[in-house]
């Protein structure tokens, strides 16, 4: 299978139409239509439905784009990594994390780098713990910050000084803005608008003390940018962190449970992993960072 193909295959998929995605990898229709057919056949599968419409995937076809995906990007990564082998330190340092205010420090230790290291970049991937340790497993991230634990015996890891705190965002005119404590009986029967995740109703419940009949979930969201618009349309009350949504100035506020309801998060890389340069640097700094942070 060829990596040119795949990146073919990828555009296709991408524009849902031959002719754009020709234009697009300034390429023949017909050329492309052919590169397509024969990756297909190399398959034996169908990846593409054809109508008046343009091109859909199919299943198999759906399945091929994760993957090729992850192909292209781990080999981007790969030659990244090669290219900035040399003695200057340079190149990217990739980062799997969790919505939280804790990126600050991930921030903060980029900026202190970049005075001695201009030609260090960093790539921020968003996802849940899940998805940032499968990232970590296949070599596609260098670091993840997580909500979750892990295996000791696959990663290596520390807790990161900083707390998110959990509460509820919304409108300063909702009832329950009155309050300077949301208490867990204040949500019962209340619209939520809750963050998306496996079995959300069960951590939620046991988060907030209610039982999982007593939610009124109303909508979840997988950015809190997005809960944010749709608490400020009204939908409802949105459960997050602290300090992911600046309410100063503006029409929401944010009210901290009671009892205090805190997160962990975990600063977290795959044992044995040989790092680039740039990684590298990037770890033996944030590790002495934490460190002075903590004192």
């Amino acid at each position: 299978m060829d990596i040119r193909v795949l990146k073919y295959f990828l555009a296709v998929a991408r524009e849902q139409s031959y002719s754009v995605a020709a234009e697009r990898l300034y390429l023949s229709q017909p050329t492309l239509s052919r590169q397509i057919k024969e990756l297909e056949d190399e398959l034996g599968k169908t990846l593409f439905i054809r109508s008046n419409k343009g091109v859909s995937l199919t299943e198999e076809g759906m399945i091929l784009r994760k993957r090729a995906e992850e192909i292209i990007e781990l080999m981007e990564k790969a030659e990244q990594e090669v290219r900035h082998s040399d003695d200057a330190v340079s190149g990217k340092v990739y980062i799997g994390a969790g919505e939280t205010y804790s990126i600050k420090l991930i921030a903060d230790t980029a900026k202190k780098l970049r005075a001695d290291h201009p030609d260090i970049s960093y790539s921020i991937y968003s996802a849940d713990g899940t998805a940032v340790l499968e990232r970590l497993d296949k070599g596609l991230i260098d670091f993840g910050l997580i909500f979750q634990s892990c295996d000791d015996n696959k990663y290596e890891s520390f807790e990161i000084p900083l707390r998110d705190t959990f509460g509820v965002l919304m409108r300063r005119d909702m009832p329950l803005a009155e309050k300077d404590f949301i208490e867990p009986a204040d949500l019962r029967g209340q619209p939520l608008i809750i963050p998306r995740q496996h079995n959300h109703n069960v951590i939620l419940s046991e988060l907030i003390g209610l039982k999982p009949e007593e939610l009124n979930i109303k909508a979840e969201y997988n950015l809190v940018y997005n809960g944010s618009v749709m608490a400020g349309e009204g939908m409802g009350y949105c459960i997050t962190f602290d300090k992911l949504i600046n309410t100063e100035g503006s029409s929401m506020c944010f009210k901290p449970f009671v009892p205090k309801v805190e997160a962990v998060c975990t600063f977290v890389w795959k044992r044995y992993t040989v790092f680039t340069k740039a990684a590298s640097l990037f770890l033996e700094q944030f590790k002495k960072d934490i460190a002075e942070y903590k004192a």
